[in-house]
């Protein structure tokens, strides 16, 4: 059964100031990191195959910083399908620009639903196919992690309607050829 941990990204100045961040390259501020240190030392006693990070500095410095906590050495790969959905014009906007605007959350430029969850899907295909059985963490964005949750719960909980706290965790396994959800946005281990 192969597993994957899903960890979003440890908080940003853009995330504290509830700005829309897409795939603007935004890195982690001090609480970020503390966040990624503590999911790093929540997952230090568990083994890890490899761990997958989407490529943009946010995620890649919460993996990195994940990974410096963990008790054996493992593989850090970067992969496209997982970073974060390009939001166009919504970019850079606060939450409350964004309802000004854009009451309906269609941003001009915006990553459209169907080639976004492609992309992931593709990627989480990828992923099996390459560590089948590992274990596996996987860094990503908000809006990559509940596109997952929303595909595999039937739009129980995800896309509009989990809001993900920045370094929290999720779970799902490949298990009868299928992705299932076993845990989501857990954040016992942040202080």
């Amino acid at each position: 059964m192969t597993t994957i941990c899903l960890v979003r990204h440890g908080e940003t100045d853009w995330n504290k100031e509830s700005r829309l961040q897409g795939q603007e390259d935004i890195p982690l501020n001090n609480t970020g990191r503390k966040q990624a240190k503590e999911a790093g030392l929540h997952l230090q006693n568990s083994n890890w195959d490899v761990l997958i990070s989407s490529p943009l500095s946010r995620a890649k410095e919460t993996a990195t910083i994940i990974l410096d906590h963990l008790n054996q050495p493992i593989d850090l790969v970067e992969m496209d399908n997982f970073k974060e959905r390009a939001f166009g014009k919504g970019s850079g906007l606060t939450f409350k620009e964004i309802h000004t605007r854009y009451p309906e959350r269609d941003y001009p430029g915006q990553e459209e639903w169907e080639p976004f969850q492609k992309r992931i899907f593709d990627g989480l295909h990828e992923v099996q196919q390459q560590f089948q059985d590992k274990k596996i963490l996987l860094v990503a964005h908000g809006a990559v992690i509940n596109a997952i949750l929303s595909v595999l719960s039937e739009g129980e909980i995800g896309s509009g309607k989990t809001k993900l706290m920045n370094a929290c965790i999720s779970n799902i396994e490949h298990l009868n050829e299928m992705w299932q959800i076993s845990t989501y946005n857990e954040t016992h281990h942040l202080s």
